[in-house]
């Protein structure tokens, strides 16, 4: 399948999860306000971190080796059995311990014991919650691209289903458990799509786990878990750091503003992780895998120049309609956060090869830095512009990301200077 029809087919999720979140956001912005919003980023980078020591761990090795294996199914049997088995004896420790912690884990992420609750539901439903990463991982690398929209699909549906009702009757309790649990609930439906399939057995999820296989996806769990601790970490600094310095609420600005990136670009996003990582796991030779790179630079890249500035021209309407009045003062963020968001794109698509060619090392490195620069960025630049530093450290931390990936793959593939990004 080729990247504009896995694009436009995916679009369709896409189309529906953006409506989702936008839903999300109006309905948060409602009921819990600004304030409400840095609460909820904050335990959404929780679950990020937890969820990289379950299937988050190894869901791009799966990936990558199921689509590698594309020819040889019982290879691609011994991956996910043994993804499987690491998946469920992760899980069942990491649940135990946040469900024994949940006090605590609340008073550092939540700033209230008074949500200990919600990490128990969290810790409850998490085994449901790392085997649909699973399962999704699995139709992703089998290039399932229709099964795959289909379950993004119902989970976004869910996601907006549970929050509104809980959002509904219990305020910001009912949002944050409604984002603890709503994964956990689709798995039942990712799994009775991969039920309906010829390739698909239960018992190919669990058994003996494979020395080669777990050699192989250790470089992805290492990747994974670098991620999903500089990242939310990162975020949480930076949301800590405007709390602190200019109130609460801006934070929950920025949160909101972050929210809305993510929103509109997710067209670009999920094409990149349906369509690339497997097709660049695939492909052997140079002159393939720099065509797709090239490609995705005369795609993708334009797309999300036309998304950032459909979304500036439209800033106000967006205030609006997707929040409230009292979220005015975003506003002094978007232009320099679409930029960000543009150069964020092209970046990624170089990072997408690091993933799909296994450049352990490179990628760890480069994720620390980028991370531990973005705290560091905004530090500085808000003390010299204000609340709106923040947003332009985003647009220069992503500069220099995507030039330091382009050196480091000139460097590795020989890309010639006049063509590589």
């Amino acid at each position: 399948m080729t990247l504009i029809k896995t694009g436009l087919l995916n679009s369709i999720a896409v189309v529906i999860k953006v409506l989702t979140l936008l839903g999300l956001n109006k309905l948060l912005a409602v009921y819990v306000g600004p304030a409400g919003y840095a609460v909820i980023g904050q335990f959404q980078n929780a679950i990020t971190m937890f969820t990289a020591f379950t299937a988050g761990a190894v869901s791009n090795g799966v990936v990558k080796y199921t689509a590698e294996h594309y020819e040889e199914e019982a290879r691609q049997h011994d991956v996910w059995r043994t993804a499987g088995t690491l998946t469920l004896g992760s899980t069942v420790l990491v649940g135990v311990l946040i469900a024994l912690f949940s006090r605590s884990l609340a008073g550092f992420f939540l700033g209230d014991v008074a949500h200990a609750d919600v990490f128990q539901w969290f810790a409850a439903g998490l085994l449901f919650y790392a085997f649909n990463v699973l399962l999704l991982a699995i139709l992703n690398g089998k290039k399932e691209v229709p099964s795959f929209v289909i379950a993004n699909i119902a989970g976004s549906l869910l996601s907006l289903l549970l929050v509104y009702v809980l959002v509904s009757f219990m305020g910001l309790k009912g949002a944050l458990i409604g984002f603890a649990v709503y994964q956990s609930v689709a798995f039942f439906v990712t799994l009775g799509i991969c039920w309906r399939k010829s390739w698909f057995r239960l018992e190919y999820l669990l058994g003996p786990v494979d020395r080669s296989v777990v050699k192989s996806l250790s470089g992805y769990v290492l990747m994974a878990v670098t991620s999903a601790v500089c990242v939310p970490v990162s975020h949480i600094l930076v949301r800590n750091h405007l709390g602190e310095t200019f109130g609460q609420e801006y934070a929950g600005y920025w949160e909101a503003m972050w929210r809305l990136s993510a929103a509109y670009l997710m067209l670009v996003t999920t094409t990149l992780s349906v369509y690339y990582l497997p097709m660049l796991s695939e492909l052997k030779s140079y002159a393939s895998i720099r065509h797709e790179i090239l490609q995705g630079y005369r795609v993708i890249l334009p797309v999300a120049v036309l998304c950032s500035v459909s979304v500036y021209l439209l800033r106000d309407a967006i205030i609006v309609v997707l929040f409230t009045d009292s979220f005015t003062s975003m506003r002094s963020l978007f232009a320099p956060q679409l930029l960000g968001d543009t150069l964020k794109i092209g970046s990624w698509i170089l990072a997408y090869l690091m993933l799909g060619k296994a450049m352990f090392r490179v990628y760890v490195v480069t994720e620390i830095i980028s991370a531990a620069s973005f705290v560091g960025l905004t530090i500085v630049l808000t003390r010299f512009m204000g609340f709106e530093g923040v947003a332009v450290a985003h647009a220069v931390n992503y500069f220099l990301y995507w030039a330091c990936l382009a050196v480091i793959m000139r460097r590795y593939w020989s890309l010639p200077s006049s063509e590589a990004a």
